[in-house]
């Protein structure tokens, strides 16, 4: 009989205690991390320290809320339209529940931080482009973190499977299933290591938009790839040749293949 890794793991760090769970905990390591991370490259290019705490305040809020209306806007809209208090942390029906920021789409993350990236390179006018090729390196590190984050939940689950590596998640089903979050976050660790290293060289550094056109290329495209491997996450996908993961991911794809073919042209500058 083939054995497999069971996965029973109690999304809350203490029991009975809800607002304390392993997906915030992973997060913060991950923000905890990424600030170390840009902290080193601020220090490196003898940027502006003081201004580091202003960006990470926009980042932080321009991803949390990018990535709750993208998750709203792209998965149930409906049901948040019958809903609306549970835009909030909490619901009410049955009873008052503490739910936590439940539900984040990682490209609306993607699109919030561009967003809020845009508002603080007007106040301090360092480059947009130069700072999507520093913060794509920190991004690649935090998503592996919420992928974790994700595994603690034992939520984003894979399709059935028969290898030995194949997760349990007991908390959901008696199936032996893909562990698509260690997939993924594997691989967001991998470009993590590459583009750091890339920008250790100094090699690309001067070619604005290549660090971040290569990082958000292979993000979106390991994305898409592992698409096949998870359950759909909504009903909807069900009849859908493509899930919405993987049309969202098709365009940021070609957006990271066009800014990086386009570095040192006029549109980089």
């Amino acid at each position: 009989m083939m054995s497999y890794i069971i996965w029973d793991v109690d999304p809350r760090i203490i029991e009975g205690v809800d607002f304390l769970r392993w997906y915030g905990l992973c997060w913060a390591i991950g923000m905890m991390l990424g600030y170390q991370m840009l902290q080193k490259i601020y220090k490196a290019e003898r940027l502006n320290q003081a201004s580091l705490d202003t960006l990470a305040t926009y980042l932080i809020v321009g991803i949390i809320i990018g990535a709750r209306i993208g998750h709203i806007l792209f998965y149930d809209p409906l049901y948040y339209w019958q809903y609306p208090i549970e835009l909030l942390p909490f619901r009410l029906n049955p009873t008052f529940q503490f739910t936590g920021i439940a539900g984040l789409a990682s490209h609306g993350g993607i699109a919030g931080a561009l967003i809020a990236l845009y508002f603080y390179n007007k106040k301090f006018k360092l480059g947009y482009l130069f700072m999507l090729d520093r913060l794509i390196i920190v991004g690649a590190l935090v998503g592996g973190f919420i992928r974790l984050g994700n595994l603690l939940n034992s939520e984003i689950i894979g399709k059935a499977t028969q290898l030995p590596w194949a997760f349990i998640f007991t908390r959901v089903d008696q199936i032996p299933r893909h562990p698509t979050q260690l997939y993924e976050a594997s691989f967001y660790f991998i470009i993590f290591l590459l583009l750091f290293l890339i920008w250790k060289s100094k090699k690309f550094n001067n070619e604005r938009g290549f660090l971040f056109g290569l990082g958000i290329s292979f993000i979106f495209i390991q994305r898409f790839l592992i698409e096949f491997f998870k359950e759909n996450q909504v009903a909807f996908e069900e009849q859908m040749i493509l899930n919405m993961g993987q049309l969202l991911s098709i365009p940021l794809i070609l957006i990271g293949i066009y800014v990086m073919l386009k570095r040192n042209t006029r549109f980089a500058k």
